[in-house]
């Protein structure tokens, strides 16, 4: 597939985009700052202008597209690109920023006709990540069901950015499908940052516990490219284990008593449920801290 990737030089993107072009697609970047790997391509493009993304999406990805008989079109977007986090630029910024870029790139793609859009959402959506003090879900596990009503900057760009996502598949019937993406950890995280959390896991209770090893979102953007016509969905994306080593029954006891357990859980399992990404999608992460620990 032709895709067109938002902000591949950020944490996840510099991973997961090359990861594509890996498995045969060929990537174009488009982001402020280029990634430089030999696979992808590079597009500097600023999101919140929308005469540049449309411009992009419309045109050339490579030299070599010249000597094509006619200019190809992108068979996908994959929109990673946002200000990643509250707390990197004033509120208002982030909230704009994330909101019209995401705006920017849907409308831009439906109206060329691109008939797949993925585009990362959050863990934050939940309200729990940036909340002020101690929020706790209404129950776990937490899926996709859960109420989304945070009160930090980034996170409503988020909701807003669902919001969008549903309207655009309202009115074109392409297929969009946001990822509620958890904390993304890269493979040598997890030597410099895992020790701490085993050995303090309230360090995770504003991640609901869980983390996404970044090989693996990989696979759950490639799971999505290859499924078609779910129309607008959003996933959970996290490992199948907790990013802890205490069990689920001591952190139940400890984090989330009182709070309501709706189904019986693993010693060991993720507190942000993937289970309609495994149903509907295929996936299926094959990494663990466990792993990279003690292999």
């Amino acid at each position: 597939m032709r895709i067109f990737f938002t902000g591949g030089s950020g944490k996840a993107g510099r991973h997961v985009a090359p990861y594509l072009a890996e498995q045969g697609h060929q990537v174009t970047n488009a982001d402020l700052v280029p990634l430089d790997h030999a696979d992808v391509a590079d597009l500097r493009v600023d999101l919140t202008d929308p005469g540049e993304v449309y411009s992009a999406l419309a045109g050339l990805a490579t030299f070599e597209e010249l000597d094509l008989p006619e200019k190809p079109s992108y068979d996908a977007v994959v929109h990673f690109a946002a200000i990643p986090a509250i707390l990197k630029q004033a509120d208002a910024a982030t909230y704009a920023t994330n909101v019209l870029s995401t705006y920017h790139v849907l409308e831009a793609a439906t109206r060329l006709g691109i008939p797949k859009v993925i585009f990362a959402s959050s863990e934050t959506t939940y309200g729990v990540c940036f909340a002020q003090g101690e929020r706790k879900p209404l129950y776990v596990p937490v899926d996709e069901e859960h109420p989304t009503v945070p009160e930090d900057s980034y996170a409503m760009s988020k909701v807003a950015g669902e919001v969008t996502a549903r309207s655009f598949h309202a009115r074109t019937g392409a297929d969009i499908y946001g990822l509620r993406i958890n904390n993304v950890i890269e493979p040598h995280e997890y030597a410099e940052m895992f020790p701490a959390f085993l050995a303090d896991p309230s360090l995770r209770r504003r991640n609901i516990f869980a983390y996404i090893d970044v090989r693996d979102l990989g696979q759950m953007v490639q799971r999505c490219l290859e499924t078609d016509g779910l129309g607008y969905e959003v996933f959970n994306v996290a490992n199948a284990d907790m990013s802890v080593s205490a069990s689920t029954s001591e952190v139940i006891e400890r984090f989330y008593d009182g709070v309501e357990v709706r189904r019986e859980m693993g010693p060991d399992e993720t507190f942000y449920a993937i289970d309609k990404a495994r149903r509907l999608v295929g996936f299926e992460p094959q990494h663990s801290w466990r792993d990279e620990l003690t292999g």
